[in-house]
């Protein structure tokens, strides 16, 4: 079976997920960190989101960053605009 990290280098990109602490959104993360990309792993629970950063730098050597963005809110999602902008 061919990997996703095997067909696409997603090396030097940035990847914003929203959802990422968990399920599907959390296996998006862990595919693209694989693939070579850097991460910001947003959803409304920062500690979730700094627990699955952790385990993304661990697995993979590749940075992941933590926001905490309630997407129905324009300003969360302003700020994780913003950390995403500082952190890259």
């Amino acid at each position: 079976m061919t990997t996703f990290a095997a067909l696409h280098d997603l090396t030097g990109r940035v990847a914003v997920i929203t959802g990422g602490s968990r399920g599907i959104g959390r296996a998006i993360v862990q595919t693209l960190a694989e693939a070579g990309a850097d991460v910001v792993i947003a959803s409304r629970k920062l500690d979730a989101c700094e627990a699955a950063a952790g385990e993304v730098r661990a697995s993979t050597g590749r940075r992941a960053e933590a926001v905490a963005c309630h997407v129905g809110r324009w300003a969360d999602c302003d700020h994780l605009v913003a950390e995403t902008l500082d952190h890259t």
